[in-house]
């Protein structure tokens, strides 16, 4: 079990990883590309075993009570390694234009109602949960990576809501507010409803 230290640090890490996948994501005019290539995100925290929320949340109920503790500690890490990017890269010559983008997509994300990003918070961890298990038990070197990559895929060209990328979106949009951080946390009970879900019915099963 990681420290809460570790914890902290390696839920950073994996902010900055998903940052970097909406970093390519707000890149790319062509959505399907921009999905397929937000997968380096996920790519990166499985391969060095860093801390995402998303993923983490899935397995809550099978593991002890220290690793539950760690999830909001993990949650404000994924938070500070993707603000961090986001601030970093508005320095850059790239920033406007990825200002400009993330405003457009947070405007939408702000302005819908609070059920709505909750459905779509579940629906998006139910695709991570597939994603993460099938990299972990897939015995196909192949197939571990399609995991990924379909997984990511389909959550983002279906419109659902990933927390940590949104903490990407709204820190490069400036557009932290009153009403945007109850979207984000609103979001974020939706993806770890969405990431418990696969996981308990499972269970039915044993």
């Amino acid at each position: 079990m990681k420290s809460r230290v570790e914890a902290f640090v390696f839920g950073i890490l994996a902010g900055i990883s998903i940052a970097i996948g909406g970093t390519v994501f707000l890149s790319l005019d062509n959505k399907v590309l921009g999905a397929v290539f937000f997968t380096v995100g996920l790519f990166t925290v499985c391969t060095f075993g860093f801390d995402l929320f998303t993923g983490k949340v899935c397995y809550v109920f099978d593991r002890d009570t220290d690793y539950a503790i760690n999830l909001p500690i993990i949650w404000a890490g994924n938070f500070v390694g993707a603000w961090a990017t986001a601030f970093l890269e508005s320095l850059t010559r790239v920033g406007p234009a990825l200002q400009e983008k993330a405003a457009g997509m947070c405007t939408v994300k702000a302005e819908d109602s609070l059920i709505s990003l909750f459905v779509l918070g579940i629906f998006c961890d139910i695709l991570i949960y597939i994603a993460v298990e099938g990299y972990n038990k897939n015995p196909h070197e192949v197939g571990k990576y399609l995991s990924l990559l379909f997984g990511v895929a389909v959550f983002i060209l279906c419109g659902t809501e990933h927390c940590v990328a949104d903490m990407y979106y709204f820190s490069m949009a400036g557009m932290w507010n009153g009403r945007t951080l109850l979207c984000l946390l609103v979001i974020t009970l939706g993806n770890a409803c969405g990431g418990v879900l696969f996981p308990l019915l499972r269970r039915l099963r044993s």
